[in-house]
């Protein structure tokens, strides 16, 4: 039988145990000792991730990670009816401990009961927050299973993934030359009014349903009075259209060429490259009628949407593993006002049951 109070608990247990994106071999220590004492061989590759097998062939993977954002550390859980906070001064942590305690409670609740289960293989990674670290540097060898589910989503369990895009990140360096900026600027090549050209012509926001383009970050010059020599630009762009993808490309290719005719003395550098590629899974696929299912088992009817941002399905997709996405009753994410709801928090366990029941 599923116990609330023990899944609040291990919620809050393991929210408190610091986790930022690189610093979370505490945390996988602890899911460690949990696994291990549900009787499952857990193993970490050479990245750290953790991987936890249990006994039978062809085993459905359960997965989430072990690393939050900032500010994460020093969270201060507060259950307060059916939410669970901070204290306002952290993330809530519910991205993605909330996941987490989805996973032990799921398997303690259904050992306790005698349930009879399909083999069930746990996959954690480090780092995914900063772009799919660990799931990129995932030893696959040791992974088993040929279907799984990632809680990482906001909202409730039925919210299911159906599309994830393809996220492009972009760096250009830009070298003018330096020159007193009160004295001689006619003998400068200011690379920040470059980088200004190159910003003002390349697209921002949201371009259509699938598609979203961003510079994140600008930096350059030295000092008040000179004229800056050098200048960064970095950015990303995110589409499910592979047409749209090879489109923007070319845009900003366009761009770059543009600008060094203007400024044939100055030089751009870009380096672009993807950090995980969209993946999208139909409603007739089978590990979508096998959440469906479960769904509505417990009551629920799915809800498919499509995202505009990635998770370590994407990269489970790209070595051949079906991955569903579902929601794991976190709010407002990556946010000071982040917030759990335990009664949906509850029904993800729910629908684990019914998934894994035999």
């Amino acid at each position: 039988m599923i116990d609330r109070d023990r899944l609040v608990k291990t919620y809050c247990d393991l929210v408190q145990i610091d986790s930022e994106s690189g610093n979370e071999t505490a945390k996988a220590e602890e899911m460690t000792r949990r696994l291990t004492a549900l009787g499952f061989e857990v193993e970490t590759d050479d990245y750290g991730n953790v991987i936890a097998h249990e006994e039978g062939d062809d085993p459905f993977m359960l997965s989430g990670h072990l690393d939050t954002v900032s500010p994460g550390n020093g969270i201060k859980p507060i259950v307060d009816g059916d939410r669970i906070t901070s204290d306002g001064s952290t993330i809530g942590g519910g991205d993605d401990n909330a996941g987490l305690a989805i996973i032990l409670e799921t398997l303690t609740s259904m050992r306790e009961d005698g349930t009879p289960s399909i083999p069930v293989e746990v996959v954690l990674t480090r780092e995914e927050e900063p772009g799919l670290v660990g799931a990129h540097e995932l030893d696959f060898s040791k992974v088993r299973s040929k279907e799984s589910i990632v809680f990482d989503r906001e909202g409730p369990v039925n919210r299911i993934t159906l599309a994830s895009p393809t996220y492009i990140a972009y760096d250009f360096t830009i070298t003018g030359r330096a020159a007193h900026a009160g004295i001689e600027p006619e003998n400068g090549i200011s690379a920040i009014r470059i980088a200004s050209e190159i910003i003002t012509r390349l697209p921002q926001g949201r371009l259509d349903e699938e598609t979203t383009f961003s510079i994140g970050t600008i930096e350059g010059g030295s000092t008040r009075n000179t004229v800056p020599e050098s200048a960064t630009l970095t950015g990303e762009f995110r589409t499910l259209n592979m047409e749209t993808l090879d489109n923007l490309l070319l845009e900003i290719g366009n761009v770059l060429t543009d600008v060094s005719a203007e400024y044939p003395d100055a030089s751009i550098e870009s380096d672009i490259y993807p950090k995980f590629k969209s993946f999208r899974i139909d409603e007739a696929h089978g590990t979508t009628r096998r959440v469906t299912t479960a769904l509505r088992a417990i009551g629920l009817e799915p809800d498919f949407q499509l995202s505009g941002g990635g998770s370590d399905a994407n990269v489970f997709w790209a070595n051949g593993i079906p991955t569903i996405v579902c929601g794991m009753a976190d709010y407002n994410m990556h946010t000071l006002r982040e917030y759990v709801v335990i009664s949906e928090l509850v029904q993800c366990v729910e629908f684990c049951h019914e998934l894994l029941k035999a």
